[in-house]
């Protein structure tokens, strides 16, 4: 293949060109700031749950307490019913020991369950503060990813930008390059190394790094100007200039 060398040294601006594209493309897929927004909406599926937990706490301690409300003015109106027979004085004498005793365990039984209630009652406060706490938690949780979003956002618009601006520069070079050369150069880009071409420097292809033993530079030497040449070990094409050794 034959192209003349100011043709082949335009290889070198389309390669810097397509080397920004990938490290844009790199940089989309690592983006800090994506990170960032994927780590706090764990933070908030975390404190939602946390939240949610406690929502359920304090429904769970809040039907405790109707039932014990429920149990304990069932009781006070057996203590009345009861109370109000003995004031009456129309129960006999076995009756009203029975009466007598029944208050007794029915007043235990009350202090007893006035206890529990105070008890619950005491959970559903911390856990209403608990609450509180966790949806503050939340809140802040929220306002820090539309924080991150945002940034995540700027980001990427820069990117978009930069990489607009880089498919217009490779349009442009591209449409200058006769079509044999363009797709030798896209088929090597597409290959392991993804570099298409590369300066021959001091020796060295800029693409794989390697320097050229003595043969291969001095058949690169002997062959006309106009010829493209690659690269033996990565098969880049190699631009030949003034900076090359030859």
């Amino acid at each position: 293949m034959n192209a003349e060398p100011s043709i082949q040294a335009k290889l070198l601006d389309l390669a810097a060109v397509d080397a920004e594209l990938t490290r844009i493309e790199h940089r989309r897929k690592v983006l800090p700031e994506a990170q960032e927004v994927a780590r706090l909406e764990g933070e908030r599926t975390a404190r939602k749950d946390a939240a949610v937990k406690v929502e359920i706490l304090i429904d769970d301690l809040d039907r405790d307490i109707r039932k014990l409300e429920g149990e304990i003015d069932a009781v006070r109106k057996r203590e009345d019913r009861d109370r109000g027979m003995l004031t009456a004085g129309s129960v006999g004498a076995k009756q009203l020991s029975e009466l007598q005793h029944e208050l007794t365990s029915l007043e235990r039984r009350r202090k007893v369950l006035e206890d529990d209630q105070i008890d619950v009652m005491e959970r559903r406060e911390a856990a209403a503060a608990d609450h509180d706490h966790a949806g503050a938690n939340l809140d802040q949780a929220e306002a820090d990813l539309v924080d991150a979003e945002r940034r995540r956002d700027d980001a990427l618009a820069d990117l978009n930008v930069a990489q607009q601006r880089c498919d217009s520069d490779r349009s442009a070079l591209a449409g200058g390059l006769p079509a044999d050369l363009l797709a030798a150069y896209d088929k090597q880009r597409a290959a392991a190394y993804g570099v298409g071409a590369a300066l021959l420097q001091a020796r060295r292809c800029g693409a794989c790094r390697i320097e050229l033993d003595r043969g291969e530079i001095s058949r690169i030497t002997q062959t006309a100007p106009n010829v493209v040449v690659r690269c033996p070990e990565c098969n880049a094409i190699l631009v030949r200039t003034k900076h090359s050794g030859l």
